[in-house]
């Protein structure tokens, strides 16, 4: 379709570019993560636990695949949405572990699995690239609206003058998130203040929940804890305890104006510009990790209380002392997890244009 003056329409030919090159990079990461999960399964390499979740993993990247070539064939339907936005439902879920895997390789030490962690970051790219798809086409540029055939009457020649790129357009004034969600971000970064105190407790030697300063440093020796760790525990410092203050600055950045001050840079992706928000990867990384550990590990800790699950007492000298730390550190996780998921979708939403 071109327009009366013989052009095509720009923007809806991008928006066509768009989906074609979103489903060939959906179809190549399906691909890529099925043969990855056909080589775990038949190595009998564990994922998650069991060699045959690798069965699951080549389900979901085969399923990818087809939706992708599908989407590059035919566009972005509300069915093929559809299957998009589950898809990549199951890869953020595969991709739980991420942040833990990166916390331990921060610290010097080696990741519990090399294949898990691959698993992993390639479930978090194929989230990423699924979501990308599923949006494909779905807000038309201006020049998508150029007049077609239809037009009886030709419109004025179009001005010579480029259009603004749209990292050149102005940008909206930072903005700080509604009252609720502040509020919200307060309960979150309040969630951290006990697990803050008790890790620091030990680091500074003192005594808590039936451990000493000294017996938890021989603990995190004989569990294998990298130099750095022990170094800032030497220091009276905890490794945890510092990153729980990144985490709560992090927070209250995604709620608060000065948190937009990143330069609004743009990316090419599929055919379009996409705003790239820094704060947001962190932001989703997190939230997607700790607040499902955390949600799942204050229901065990309210099943183990409750006297329906048995709690095995670890490196504490009683079975007590194991669950009060589990209700600490778990507590913290669920409030502060679900915290960041609706702080980051404020931020998404307050810096969308």
């Amino acid at each position: 379709m071109t327009t009366v003056d013989g052009r095509r329409p720009a923007g809806r030919w991008r928006r066509v570019d768009g989906w074609r090159t979103d489903g060939r990079a959906v179809a190549a990461w399906g691909v890529g993560y099925a043969v990855f999960g056909a080589g775990c399964a038949l190595g009998g390499t564990a994922l998650f636990g069991a060699a045959a979740v690798g069965w699951a993993v080549v389900a979901v990247g085969l399923a990818a695949a087809a939706a992708g070539a599908v989407l590059g064939a035919a566009g972005p339907g509300r069915a093929v949405r559809g299957v998009l936005w589950t898809l990549c439902g199951l890869a953020v879920a595969g991709a739980f572990g991420l942040l833990m895997d990166a916390i331990t390789l921060l610290f010097g030490q080696g990741v519990d699995s090399g294949p898990g962690a691959a698993q992993h970051v390639l479930a978090a790219l194929g989230a990423g690239l699924l979501a990308a798809a599923a949006r494909s086409g779905t807000a038309p540029s201006a020049g998508s609206r150029s007049a077609g055939p239809r037009s009886a009457a030709p419109r004025p020649a179009p001005s010579a003058a480029p259009r603004p790129a749209p990292s050149d357009a102005p940008r909206p004034a930072p903005s700080a998130a509604s009252g609720a969600v502040q509020l919200t971000a307060l309960a979150g970064s309040a969630a951290f203040v006990p697990y803050v105190a008790m890790k620091l407790c030990w680091a500074s030697g003192g005594t808590f929940a039936g451990m000493s300063g000294a017996e938890m440093h021989a603990a995190s020796v004989r569990n294998g804890a990298s130099g750095i760790w022990l170094t800032l525990e030497s220091w009276g410092l905890d490794g945890t305890a510092l990153l729980a203050g990144l985490g709560v600055f992090l927070l209250w950045g995604l709620v608060r104006p000065w948190g937009q001050v990143f330069p609004r840079w743009t990316l090419p992706l599929a055919g379009r510009p996409v705003p790239r928000r820094l704060p947001l990867v962190p932001a989703l990384l997190g939230a997607a990790t700790l607040a499902p550990y955390g949600v799942v590990g204050v229901g065990w800790s309210a099943l183990a209380t409750a006297g329906v699950v048995e709690v095995p007492p670890g490196d504490f000298p009683t079975a007590a002392d194991t669950l009060l730390v589990a209700w600490i550190g778990l507590g913290a996780f669920a409030v502060y997890g679900a915290a960041l998921a609706v702080a980051a979708r404020s931020y998404w939403r307050r810096t969308a244009r």
